[in-house]
């Protein structure tokens, strides 16, 4: 710690640090310091992504990481970082297979058993054995975010959509699932067109995809982990125009009051509605006494951000909407003009995805020859859309996924 006191005193502070022969790598996480050391030249994005996984599997554990948690439950902690690294090697690092015969209590001596899990051994090592449903089913998830940033003119500065495909399986025994999407690299390789296909960029799959397969057809085959997994996620650096165009004006009056006027237009799809939509304008930081009128929806004043909330519980395709604020000022004028961050817009847009992307099939095999239901569902979502007034990108985080939608909300696809 002292070392790296002294690096952030000197302004030199480095996610890697090396004192003598020794490499000092380190994460923070809440109040906590995460540090592996090694003498060797090690991989360090292998080391990083151990830490980063380390963190993972105490909040699955313990649900929040600090400090109280780590006293707390010191016993599961070495339990679980016997099992996580043997010999300054990554082992079992999937949270669910380790709940498999490390619990909360962590107590096994009374149970006078050592078994080491299957799965340890397994080459399937995300996935147990023995697994029974009644009822079969997968449900996949393709969920867009789309990050991009207007200038005051319209221009687009940045436009960037990040995809990832979820699931939720629900098979008995140890099948083998194959799903096939509008990938234009398989168009070409299928020699078909490439009208209805997607590029897709920056690929990453789960572990249980099997990538040689993918490399030699572009086929996504896998035998899955049991329950909820991120199985692959993709970039797409492509130049999409805002889903919901932000248009403001800003009028001061005598530096005693600024009126603010905010129209909101949903250029999507007339047929799709965007549902949660929170527009975020800010405004000077002395403004006080707020009034507000909005043709739908709701406005709040939160002083200590500096920001009105605009909320629209549902804003269909096509729209549009205005939202007019009032504010005093102070009498007296600021001495220095005060910098105007993005408008920024939040919103969840059900059944849509920016990028045209397709699940085309979902293939389920399994030795036993039963039927299983797959389900998909598209879900478009913002990630850091900004509007009109000039600034830098804001870092509000996308909105949480709302819980699993009725069974109706999903597409039946067959295999």
């Amino acid at each position: 710690m002292g070392l790296l006191l002294q690096r952030e005193e000197e302004g030199a502070l480095t996610p890697l640090l090396t004192h003598g022969k020794v490499h000092f790598l380190w994460i923070k996480h809440a109040n906590l310091y995460l540090v592996a050391t090694t003498k060797k030249n090690g991989n360090a994005s292998l080391v990083y992504s151990f830490l980063y996984k380390v963190v993972e599997v105490f909040c699955e554990y313990f649900k929040e990481l600090e400090e109280e948690s780590i006293r707390d439950n010191f016993v599961i902690i070495y339990e679980l970082l016997d099992e996580l690294m043997d010999f300054g090697f990554p082992q079992t690092t999937d949270s669910k297979i380790l709940q498999e015969y490390i619990t909360q209590e962590g107590n096994k001596l009374e149970t006078g058993k050592s078994r080491v899990p299957t799965t340890v051994t397994n080459a399937v090592s995300w996935r147990s054995e023995g697994i029974k449903y009644k009822k079969n089913e997968v449900f996949i998830d393709v969920i867009e975010s789309v990050n991009l940033l207007v200038s005051a003119n319209g221009s687009v500065l940045l436009s960037e959509v990040v995809g990832t495909i979820k699931l939720k399986v629900f098979l008995s025994g140890m099948p083998e699932l194959r799903l096939g999407l509008n990938d234009r690299v398989l168009f070409e390789l299928t020699g078909r067109g490439k009208n209805k296909s997607v590029e897709l960029e920056d690929v990453k799959f789960h572990q249980c995809v099997r990538l040689s397969r993918f490399d030699n057809d572009r086929t996504i085959s896998f035998i899955p982990p049991d329950g909820d997994f991120e199985l692959m996620s993709y970039r797409l650096n492509t130049q999409v125009k805002p889903l919901i165009w932000i248009e403001s004006v800003i009028e001061k009056f005598s530096h005693s009051r600024v009126e603010i006027m905010v129209k909101a237009k949903g250029q999507f799809k007339k047929q799709s509605v965007a549902n949660g939509v929170e527009i975020a304008v800010p405004v000077p930081s002395d403004a006080d006494s707020p009034k507000f009128k909005t043709s739908v929806g709701s406005a709040r004043y939160l002083p200590e951000r500096n920001l009105v909330i605009w909320t629209i519980k549902s804003f269909p395709g096509g729209k549009e909407h205005l939202m007019r604020a009032h504010f005093g000022l102070p009498s007296v004028e600021k001495e220095e003009e005060e910098g105007r961050p993005p408008i920024s817009v939040r919103f969840e847009i059900p059944y849509f995805t920016v990028s045209g992307i397709q699940v085309r099939y979902m293939k389920i095999i399994e030795k036993s020859g039963y039927q299983a239901l797959p389900w998909v569902r598209y879900i478009t979502q913002s990630g850091g859309e900004s509007g009109t007034p000039p600034g830098t990108p804001t870092d509000t985080a996308p909105p949480p996924l709302t819980p699993a939608f009725p069974l109706t909300d999903y597409q039946l696809r067959t295999s």
